[in-house]
């Protein structure tokens, strides 16, 4: 784990998804992503669940992730919802106490509860910005948001593959950043692009 406390780096993961989400034309939200279940209305969806049920598991309470809310039909101002909600993530994720211990119904450790909610906010940052054709900037190396996450990977990543949560590792291009890396070992092509429409 970095140096940098959960909330520091939760914040730093934040600070970059945030512009991504705000940056989505609704003419995209029909748009694939890299994420083969899921596009860009259905993703934007499923990172803003887990940033709301996250807040819970901080407090050590019962996360519910039996539905799955359309927070982006609910409300014209889901961006705005976006960014409010990342907010309350970080907060609630520095109450003292939020990464001690153990939460949720598996009874993980909140640690690695908190680097989960981490790695969907840098993760489906990047699945949303390529899938809108935006650039996305990862927080900087000095943050340690990639080293943590690429670290805790390691750990997850067999039960994650068993669970169809990661897919098998693929290879990185020659040179690769740290954020490719982690794509990588997710089960993701970092050269990932929307394929071009079939021709009628």
């Amino acid at each position: 784990m970095s140096e940098n406390s959960l909330a520091d780096l939760l914040k730093a993961a934040t600070t970059h998804a945030v512009p991504v989400v705000r940056a989505i034309p609704d003419e995209r939200l029909d748009s694939p992503t890299p994420c083969a279940e899921y596009d860009v209305k259905a993703l934007v969806n499923h990172l803003l669940q887990v940033i709301v049920q996250f807040q819970a598991l901080a407090a050590k309470q019962d996360s519910d992730f039996s539905e799955s809310p359309d927070y982006v039909a609910e409300s014209p101002d889901w961006r705005d919802r976006f960014a409010d909600e990342a907010g309350k993530l970080v907060a609630a994720w520095a109450t003292p106490g939020a990464d001690e211990g153990t939460t949720g119904a598996m009874a993980m450790p909140a640690k690695t509860v908190g680097c989960m909610a981490l790695l969907d906010l840098t993760v489906h940052a990047w699945d949303l910005a390529r899938a809108t054709g935006q650039e996305y900037e990862p927080a900087p190396e000095s943050s340690g948001v990639i080293a943590a996450l690429r670290e805790a990977v390691a750990g997850l990543a067999p039960t994650a593959r068993k669970m169809g949560v990661f897919g098998e590792p693929v290879s990185a291009p020659e040179g690769a950043s740290g954020l490719e890396q982690l794509l990588a070992e997710t089960g993701r092509d970092p050269r990932w692009t929307p394929q071009a429409p079939t021709a009628a």
